[in-house]
């Protein structure tokens, strides 16, 4: 009989209106920082920053079900699919998604060649720090913003551009580069899954272009594996030299309804666990587990302000009403992290 590997003894910006400005953000694949928060190698070592608690045991619980040659749920390799959200299951996405941060703060580095932005909306809005504003600019206007920072260059000039926003940038609250706020825990689970010969991959609402050249050092998730929202590309010859020419223009959104439609164009499989933090994977959590057989589905609870931030139901990201209300009717996991996690961040390892 095979056993699995075992863990360790211990005014809102709508979502869709962000997304559909904010699809692809690609960064340049070069290496910006030395890997973070790698899962142990040592099966012990497992899950090592979980508390012991009812998510983690749903976690070991349906990996040594769905492991165990001959017993009634055992599922092989190749259909072991598990699919993680990205922003707030995997890093964080407060006070605001990420990929917005940067288009704010592109914005502000081109204003001095744009005087008029001072009195133009949704430009001013971003120069005055008014996200009331902003909001109320709705999609049209954030759309705007993308046509002007994100769009009408090649794919190589924009990648130089994000590349050295990343260099840069460090978040309003933790002063360190976006990128060093990912989930110990998360990491680890990542590597638990994939030693129990899971593939896992990525499935967000955030831009394709813009998680893919770091997917694989941070999370050990490649490129291939990673499914988002993207804009429309068109291939031209420039000089005699290939090129992506980047439109204003939306491709796909992968958020609510359309992440099913993401797995089932681009995986091809229906997954067998799901994980997620807020009503944009509602529909992931229950195309993965509403499908008979052995399913787990988990939701991330933002519960900690201290370590971290707490929020669900009234917030402009991240919202978590419909899915946390689901959560029980489906017997989906729900993981608190302030009482679940030991630490939040790699860089409290030490």
């Amino acid at each position: 009989m095979k056993t699995p590997i075992a863990s360790g003894a211990s005014g809102h910006l709508n979502r869709r209106t962000a997304l559909t400005a904010l699809v692809g953000l690609p960064v340049l694949a070069g290496s910006i920082l030395p890997a973070l928060g790698q899962a142990p190698t040592s099966s012990a070592a497992f899950l090592a920053s979980w508390n012991e608690s009812a998510s983690k045991q749903a976690i070991t619980d349906f990996v040594s079900r769905v492991t165990q040659t001959g017993g009634s749920n055992y599922v092989e390799p190749a259909e072991r699919i598990a699919v993680f959200d990205n922003d707030g299951t995997l890093w964080t996405e407060h006070p605001m998604y990420v990929q917005l941060a940067f288009a704010l703060d592109r914005v502000k580095t081109m204003a001095p060649m744009h005087r008029e932005w001072t009195n133009k909306q949704p430009f001013q809005a971003v120069l005055d720090g008014d996200m009331a504003a902003l909001a109320a600019s709705g999609e049209r206007g954030m759309m705007e913003l993308v046509m002007v920072t994100h769009a009408g260059m090649t794919s190589a000039e924009f990648a130089a551009i994000v590349s050295q926003w990343l260099a840069t940038a460090r978040h309003p609250r933790f002063k360190r580069p976006y990128i060093e706020l990912v989930y110990q825990p998360m990491i680890e689970l990542l590597g638990y899954l994939r030693a129990n010969e899971f593939k896992t991959f990525i499935v967000s609402g955030g831009g394709v272009e813009f998680m893919r050249p770091w997917t694989n050092r941070v999370y050990g998730v490649p490129p291939e594996q990673v499914i988002g929202s993207s804009i429309k590309t068109r291939f031209e010859m420039r000089d005699g030299r290939p090129e992506l020419y980047r439109l204003a223009q939306v491709n796909f959104i992968d958020d609510k309804a359309g992440k099913p439609v993401g797995i089932n164009e681009y995986i091809g499989r229906r997954p067998i666990a799901a994980f997620g933090n807020s009503d944009g994977d509602l529909e992931m959590l229950q195309w993965t587990t509403m499908s008979g057989g052995a399913r787990l589905g988990l939701i991330v609870h933002h519960t900690d302000a201290e370590r971290e931030y707490a929020y669900d139901r009234n917030t402009a990201f991240g919202r978590l009403d419909k899915a946390l209300n689901a959560a029980t009717a489906n017997n989906w996991a729900v993981m608190d992290m302030k009482r679940d996690w030991k630490v939040i961040f790699p860089f409290e390892l030490g």
